[in-house]
């Protein structure tokens, strides 16, 4: 049965392939659809069946001999339900092929898999009449259009390639149409064309196409035998015509760096000074290195006003006025705000709306924008375009993109939590020595370089933190999800009207965000559940959740898990962070295939006894901080753990729990910890500690809280650091320890409280990849003095340093700076000597310091103001009676 999914697999796989997504988007015919989601159903089935076999068979040999024998009729029972299903299943399989045989010859099926998708065509033609778009669909493009003119018409001779990237709908062959259109460039070049790229081009053919627009520009007869010449004929014919020309050439909608590969050889690099423009919708494509000089151009979304403008043009012919008179502004603008700054969204929606004069019409539209997206001919074209981005997904990928959109509009996806819940789905697996979580994070870089997610954060390392769907985007996903039940979302929106359209009907992946009715859920075959309410109603659990993979009850109001949580046999992922839950069950080690919990900021204090039993634990997140300010000590507390926890062979993160003799002692045992973090850690454990961390060798973060504030901490025989990235040591140090300059991959350096009397500089200045550092009561000095060194450091913070008067940089130090925090220093008087040295510091933050620092900066003629007028943000941070404020001292 498992060889049979795995054949339903690729038979789904294909199809994806060509675009039979169970959505009108190609020409194959509804029976072939009906084909498809048969076999989608059915391959759900299977998956099922193999998880409610391997439930069984766990349990019956997990037990002793005495209840095997009394419950041995049950389980023989259990054995004989599943060969019914899957002599079910077998039948259904036969049907299916049968029926393909009889209504789908195989001659149909090859033939419509060879067929170009009518949204490819469409797409295509929307891109030729980029270059005929009237001036009132252009808003918000001087600045590019700017840009690159200037690229374009510089006097460098070499022949260079300038990308224009940004997601689908987003005005790339827009903006290019219009520069390409421009008498500055068409007096500027002596030869132009314009082609665009199918995803499934024919090198030959767009050879041809430039030809004829070569050809078509310069008014000439294009040659009767260009369409039998061949591949090397017609690469010698570009290269004899555009060899002492300079030329402009767009490539509109390239899709791979291949085509660049195949077509450069027909583009004479000579010393005219000729141009190749590409758009694309990948920041693959666009960051390749094509030569000297050439340049990378990144479209940004309409501003709130900028979108405003284009929808007022498109709905109201550019007449506010006549918006306001039928008393229409305020459902526009709501429009406009779902459209998220999408140029072809805005512009569709608009045309579309032109028409309705009616409020009640505009309020329709705007309370079933997903179905208009879906149904709607007018809004046909925005569907399609982003479409296409999809379709050119590999399967897995598109599972993954399909997944985001469970999460609610606009919500901050993180990127260790899509990567948790994706490998618990199956959804990626190990390959080519790759670990799973590796290729789970070339997947989310992918989808970002592809445009179909957006960054909204990026840790100080460079590495994308915080992601987010589109609206018009997730609308689309969200419903290809419910077309193929997939995921679904409970009562997704502010009208009670559309949850029947929400509920589910036996969808694999589900989101709540409202309370459940009772009974009106079947959850049985669900294998995710979010719950992502923004009340703080509690939600009660739903029944029959035998299959369930992934349960996040993140920031949800639950107050207690059920009991019957523990016999969830086939959960992986258990995200109880944010929420009121004070404890696990007492049989949580049930759960035996569990691979990720986490309790973060739960009111979760000490795990359950038992915990060694799950042997395939991977990521155990406990860390919790108190009410307080971070100025307390105690502001990170552990989670105590009374099991042998260090018998998990494959635990990767452990974060955070209370240091204790025997655990420090058997650390070295979990060889697999790539993640540790412990407080209340004791001088008399300093030995056992280096000893248990010296044989973990593959180590990347490590984070050391000391009991108390006057507690040493003794690490200065820890040896095996070379693989530490990230390093928090929170406690005195007595000295500097001597591996720190052995360091070689540290990106953050966090000291607290370390109270040393020597200066820790000299032993950090040199590594080589330290990005982030922090000095928080760590030196007990006057002066801290900043020499030469630090060439990759972004952000300094100092804060809390009682004693210190003086901060110096020298020349040649720190030259990346981009942030520098000062907190709670009121020794220092003045900013440090050598900040007008830092001429990439972008912001300055001072808080809570003396009010001489701040009088001698603040506004024109201030005494230090002069070095620090190249820095374009500086904030002071300061507290009073009446709460905490900030003003700005950059003007």
């Amino acid at each position: 049965m498992k060889k049979e999914l795995l054949i339903m697999k690729s038979f789904l796989e294909d199809t994806h392939k060509h675009g039979g997504n169970g959505s009108p988007t190609t020409i194959t015919t509804q029976l072939f659809q009906t084909f498809i989601a048969n076999t989608r159903d059915l391959a759900y089935q299977v998956e099922d069946i193999i998880d409610e076999f391997a439930y069984h068979i766990h349990g019956y040999r997990s037990s002793t001999k005495l209840w095997r024998a009394f419950h041995f009729p049950r389980y023989m029972w259990a054995r004989h339900s599943i060969a019914q299903k899957l002599g079910m299943v077998n039948v259904m399989i036969q049907s299916i092929s049968d029926s393909m045989k009889r209504y789908y010859p195989s001659e149909n099926y090859q033939g419509a898999s060879s067929l170009l998708p009518m949204d490819a065509k469409l797409v295509n033609n929307i891109s030729e009449s980029s270059l005929f778009f009237s001036e009132n669909s252009l808003v918000g493009i001087d600045a590019a259009k700017g840009k690159l003119f200037g690229w374009l018409l510089s006097p460098e001779p070499q022949r260079i390639v300038v990308s224009v990237v940004g997601m689908g709908g987003s005005g790339k062959s827009t903006l290019s149409a219009n520069i390409f259109k421009s008498q500055s460039v068409r007096r500027h070049f002596e030869s132009y064309a314009w082609v665009t790229i199918s995803k499934s081009y024919v090198i030959e053919d767009v050879f041809r196409s430039l030809i004829k627009e070569f050809y078509k520009e310069a008014e000439t007869q294009i040659p009767a035998e260009l369409y039998s010449l061949s591949y090397r004929e017609l690469v010698e014919k570009l290269v004899e015509y555009l060899q002492s020309k300079r030329y402009i050439v767009v490539l509109d909608d390239v899709w791979s760096i291949g085509l660049w590969r195949e077509i450069c050889i027909a583009l004479p690099d000579g010393i005219c000074g000729s141009r190749v423009m590409i758009t694309t919708r990948s920041m693959n494509v666009a960051s390749f290195s094509y030569g000297i000089g050439s340049r990378k151009h990144e479209i940004e979304l309409l501003k709130e006003d900028e979108a405003w403008v284009l929808f007022c043009n498109k709905a109201f012919s550019g007449s506010l006025e006549q918006c306001r008179a039928q008393n229409l502004e305020s459902i526009a603008r709501k429009l406009v705000e779902r459209c998220q700054g999408l140029p072809l969204a805005i512009a569709s929606l608009g045309s579309m709306m032109s028409a309705k004069k009616l409020e009640s019409e505009w309020k329709k539209v705007y309370n079933t924008l997903n179905w208009e997206l879906n149904n709607n001919l007018e809004l046909k074209v925005v569907r399609s375009i982003l479409l296409l981005s999809f379709n050119d997904l590999t399967y897995s990928l598109k599972r993954c993109f399909l997944y985001c959109s469970l999460f609610p509009v606009n919500y901050r996806m993180k990127r260790k939590r899509l990567v948790r819940m994706w490998i618990a789905q199956r959804f990626v697996e190990p390959i080519r020595g790759m670990k799973a979580e590796e290729v789970a994070d070339s997947y989310l870089n992918e989808l970002v370089y592809r445009n179909m997610l957006q960054v909204i954060l990026w840790n100080p390392f460079g590495r994308p933190k915080v992601f987010k769907m589109h609206d018009v985007i997730r609308e689309i996903a969200l419903s290809m999800s419910k077309t193929e039940r997939f995921c679904d979302v409970y009562n997704d929106g502010d009208d009670d009207d559309d949850a029947e359209t929400t509920e589910d009907y036996g969808t694999r992946h589900l989101c709540i965000r409202r309370k459940i009715r009772s009974g009106s859920l079947r959850t049985r075959n669900l294998h995710s559940l979010l719950v992502c309410s923004s009340s703080k109603q509690i939600i009660e659990l739903p029944p029959s959740l035998n299959f369930l993979r992934a349960l996040d009850l993140e920031h949800s109001a639950i107050t207690k898990l059920p009991d019957s949580i523990v016999t969830l046999f086939n959960l992986k992922y258990l995200n109880l962070s944010k929420t009121q839950v004070k404890k696990l069950p007492k049989d949580f080690n049930k759960l035996i295939n569990l691979e990720t919990l986490n309790t973060k900021h739960s009111k979760i204090e000490e795990l359950p006894p038992g915990m060694s039993k799950l042997q395939k634990l991977r990521y155990l997140i406990t860390f919790r901080s108190n009410n307080g300010h971070d100025s307390n000590w105690n502001y990170v507390l552990g989670t105590r753990v009374s099991s042998k926890i260090w018998t998990l062979k494959d635990l990767q993160v452990m974060d955070c729990f209370i240091a204790e003799a025997e655990l420090i002692k058997n650390l070295g045992n979990m060889t697999q910890l790539t993640r540790i973090s412990l407080v209340k850690v004791r001088r008399e454990h300093g030995c056992d500690l280096c000893d248990s961390l010296n044989k973990v060798r593959r180590l990347r973060f490590l984070s050391l809280t000391s009991i108390h504030e006057e507690e040493p901490l003794e690490i200065d025989d820890l040896i095996a650091t070379a693989s530490i990235e990230k390093l928090f040591l929170a406690g005195k140090l007595e000295r500097v320890p001597s591996w720190f300059n052995t360091l070689q991959n540290l990106t953050y350096l966090g000291l607290r409280g370390s109270q040393l009397q020597e200066n820790a500089i000299l032993s950090i200045k040199t590594l080589p990849k330290l990005v982030w550092l922090s000095f928080y009561n760590a030196y007990m000095g006057t002066k801290l003095c900043f020499g030469q060194g630090f060439e990759n450091l972004k952000t300094l913070d100092i804060v809390q340093m009682q004693h210190l008067t003086q901060v110096v940089i020298e020349d040649g130090a720190m030259i990346g700076l981009e942030k520098l925090y000062i907190r709670a220093c009121r020794g220092l008087e003045s900013v440090p000597e050598g900040i007008e040295k830092l001429i990439n510091l972008q912001e300055l933050h001072l808080t809570h310091v003396s009010d001489q620092l701040v009088e001698r900066i603040r506004g024109e003629g201030s005494i230090d103001r002069s070095r620090v007028k190249h820095i374009p943000a500086i904030k002071h941070y300061y507290r009073t009676d009446n709460g905490s404020f900030y003003v700005s001292l950059s003007s």
